[in-house]
């Protein structure tokens, strides 16, 4: 194993470890489907024992990845409706949000709220929007955001963040470079904007 995937390896076993750690019992004492059961069951009922080794382990590198990605967005989205919401009031995703993005991120909503069986991506429309759309929403009201940052500065990180993103949303593999990249953008937001 290189060195590269022997870092990436050790941060996902203390991933794992840590996420063990903090489900035992669940949050707030609420057992989680997933805590029943062993990692090793999650996988073999997943089929991961048969699978290719080094597409296995290539996807585990990409999952811390995919991890600190799909927190960032949603962080993202959080600090958009709250800022919104605080300065336009409940009315914000109907004035804020360009029309062409609330047309399609409705229509995402009503075409899973047809699939009942299926787990539904959030209450809010602003979770039914694209990554990129979210510059344009911020763009549409820098005023608002203007105490946190730039809009200029937030189409940039955004803009990063994302080539990545899609690329381990088809199953692509980043480079190390590519991950750097990632986590130095993360950061920079972590400590621009308040969680």
């Amino acid at each position: 194993m290189s060195e590269t995937g022997a870092i990436y390896e050790q941060v996902f076993r203390g991933l794992l470890a840590q996420q063990a750690v903090d489900n035992v019992g669940g949050k707030d004492g609420v057992t989680d489907t997933y805590n029943v059961a062993s990692e090793a069951e999650i996988a073999k009922s997943l089929g991961i024992p048969q699978m290719d080794e080094e597409l296995v382990i290539s996807a585990r590198h990409m999952a811390v990845v995919y991890t600190s990605i799909a927190a960032f967005e949603n962080s993202v989205r959080k600090v958009v409706k709250s800022v919104l919401a605080e300065k336009l009031g409940d009315n914000w995703w109907e004035e804020a949000v360009p029309e062409g993005i609330r047309t399609r991120a409705k229509s995402r909503r009503d075409d899973e709220q047809k699939h009942k069986w299926h787990t539904q991506r959030g209450a809010s429309l602003i979770y039914y929007t694209d990554l990129s759309d979210l510059p344009k929403i911020v763009s549409n009201h820098q005023a608002a955001f203007e105490d946190y940052f730039s809009s200029q500065w937030f189409s940039g990180i955004i803009d990063i963040i994302e080539r990545s993103r899609n690329v381990i949303m088809h199953s692509g593999v980043l480079s190390r470079e590519d991950v750097e990249r990632v986590g130095v953008h993360i950061r920079d937001w972590l400590r621009q904007v308040p969680s």
